[in-house]
């Protein structure tokens, strides 16, 4: 009965900029959704945040890419860039920690844009559903605020 009740995933823009479809990132893993479906974001801003309140999974050694989960088992994983993890963390600062409990809107991972972006193909922050989640883009091609609601549609 309890479960009725149970809240859904509440779901925010990690960062503020042009919201894109995955088939729009220059990477072949991301863009034919072999991880999972989701969407990407042309960031206008160094701070990336949590989209969601849940768990810190992981995280990455190169500081590029966290993995959430959230009270409700859904699992993201937020990456930032394309080829980025041939950087070895020059450019990212993390500031979570694995197992760290995170709010929607907390500080996630900062990246110096200005500083990798001639060393990468694309700064495109990637949040991909992992565990077969599917999305549908409800603001495609069009710029979106740092937690701003009602930009995907979960199903």
């Amino acid at each position: 009965m309890l479960k009725l009740f149970k809240k859904k995933t509440a779901f925010v823009s990690p960062v503020e900029g042009k919201l894109k479809q995955l088939a729009d990132v220059p990477d072949e893993a991301f863009a034919s959704k072999a991880m999972g479906d989701g969407f990407a974001i042309e960031p206008l801003e160094s701070n990336i945040y949590s989209p969601v309140n849940g768990k810190v999974e992981f995280v990455f050694p190169t500081k590029h890419a966290v993995g959430i989960k959230t009270d409700d088992g859904i699992e993201i994983l937020i990456h930032v860039g394309i080829e980025t993890v041939s950087l070895n963390g020059e450019g990212f600062t993390l500031n979570v920690q694995e197992g760290q409990v995170v709010k929607q809107g907390d500080l996630v991972i900062t990246a110096d844009f200005e500083r990798i972006k001639d060393k990468v193909p694309a700064t495109d922050v990637i949040v991909v559903f992992t565990n077969g989640k599917q999305c549908q883009l409800l603001k495609a091609g069009q710029r979106v605020s740092r937690t701003e609601k009602d930009i995907i549609k979960l199903f």
